[in-house]
């Protein structure tokens, strides 16, 4: 049977090809080329080197356009802390995976994931819901090594991996994110140490001086840093690279997987962070009261359904046509001020601006009306004041 590998060439993926062969499996593989900085050309002779057909596809543009876009346009965070990195990456991958399986008239298309991840989940839902027909494998539940095990398992057939024992870290990469898991970092109440971290510095090596820097959007949608007009690949790229140099973008916190475990995660990810904070303040300038209470709604659901695996459910779609509705107002620009290891808006604005500095001053310009509160003030506490009343009465 001929099966298409999602292929990242770590230990898991590696293992993978092999124990498909012994099989009996004719295998494929495909990569995608997200941003996550590795040799693919090495990765595609590694693959080639276990025996396998390789695929390598450049999906950064499609990702930053498709899912990071839409992802920023949502102030996706799930848990209010997660920026969704691999989690966005999973449907795009499995899309091209079974675009592959179709060309190679395959009848099975396999991944790396374990049965206590997430991507297992998003990876089969998205799948069946492209196409229903295509077996799934999961090599490494039908394995079910440790981690150690698996590591010797790649020494025995001779499987290059980059893991040692004594730093087991499973890593998963994209622009919008790198995520660290295993080792000392299974240990929630231990200080993840300095050599789990690579895009970001640690706070007493980042530099002294505060940068500031200005991003422009447009309809929701990043597309100036600093005045310079950047396609989204070059922007987020730009912006990991300054953020993280002043130490933005760690993230450290307890999450609710879909499976149901508790596990401890560490994120890095700078440009998320920045791009996150600059377009939900943009928002807050653009948007009314209702609007901006009633999207908190929305984001959060929005956010629950592409982490937990459902970004093909109609639902997430009628949410996108929402958010995307109210983007539209969403144009202006940003100033950030990054030291430290903190991201914060310090400036903002915007033609679309809710706000009249005729209204708001407190200056001789003042044009607000303020004996109208008198008569607001009366309505506004008016049942508040019945019902108090009433419970006096009965008390």
């Amino acid at each position: 049977m001929k099966v298409v590998l999602a292929y990242s060439g770590g230990l898991d993926t590696s293992v993978a090809i092999k124990w498909l062969q012994d099989k009996g499996h004719d295998v494929v593989t495909f990569t995608a080329e997200l941003g996550q900085n590795e040799n693919l050309g090495e990765i595609k002779k590694k693959a080639e080197s276990i025996g396998a057909k390789s695929y390598i596809k450049d999906l950064r543009r499609e990702f930053v356009n498709d899912y990071v876009f839409p992802a920023i346009k949502a102030n996706a965070l799930y848990e209010g802390v997660y920026p969704l990195g691999t989690a966005l990456a999973r449907p795009l991958i499995a899309k091209h995976l079974v675009k592959i399986a179709e060309k190679e008239n395959a009848s099975a298309v396999a991944h790396g994931c374990t049965g206590k991840g997430n991507d297992k989940v998003r990876f089969e839902v998205t799948i069946k819901a492209l196409n229903e027909n295509l077996n799934i494998i999961s090599p490494m539940v039908e394995l079910g090594l440790s981690r150690e095990e698996e590591i010797e398992y790649a020494k025995k057939h001779g499987i290059p991996v980059p893991v040692k024992k004594e730093s087991p870290y499973s890593v998963d990469e994209n622009l919008w994110g790198r995520s660290v898991e295993c080792g000392i970092l299974e240990h929630p109440e231990e200080e993840p140490p300095e050599d789990a971290f690579e895009w970001t510095s640690g706070i007493e090596n980042t530099p002294d001086k505060a940068e500031r820097i200005e991003i422009e959007f447009k309809s929701g949608v990043p597309s100036k840093l600093n005045n310079d007009a950047m396609d989204g690949v070059s922007l987020v790229s730009k912006l990991n690279e300054i953020a993280g140099k002043h130490g933005v973008g760690r993230l450290d916190h307890m999450e609710d997987r879909i499976i149901g475990l508790k596990t401890r995660e560490v994120y890095e990810a700078p440009a998320a962070v920045v791009l996150l904070s600059a377009h939900n303040d943009l928002q807050k300038l653009c948007l009314t009261a209702n609007e901006n209470l009633f999207r908190e709604v929305v984001e959060r659901k929005w956010a629950y359904l592409a982490y937990s695996g459902l970004w093909m459910d109609p639902l997430r779609e009628d949410l996108q046509a929402f958010i995307d509705k109210v983007n539209e107002k969403v144009t202006g620009s940003v100033k950030i001020k990054l030291h430290k290891g903190s991201c914060r808006v310090v400036g903002r604005k915007s033609e679309n601006a809710i706000y009249d500095l005729n209204l708001a001053t407190y200056g001789k310009k003042d044009v607000f009306d303020q004996k109208a509160s008198d008569g607001f003030t009366e309505l506004w506490g008016l049942q508040s004041r019945i019902a108090r009343k009433i419970r006096k009465r009965k008390t």
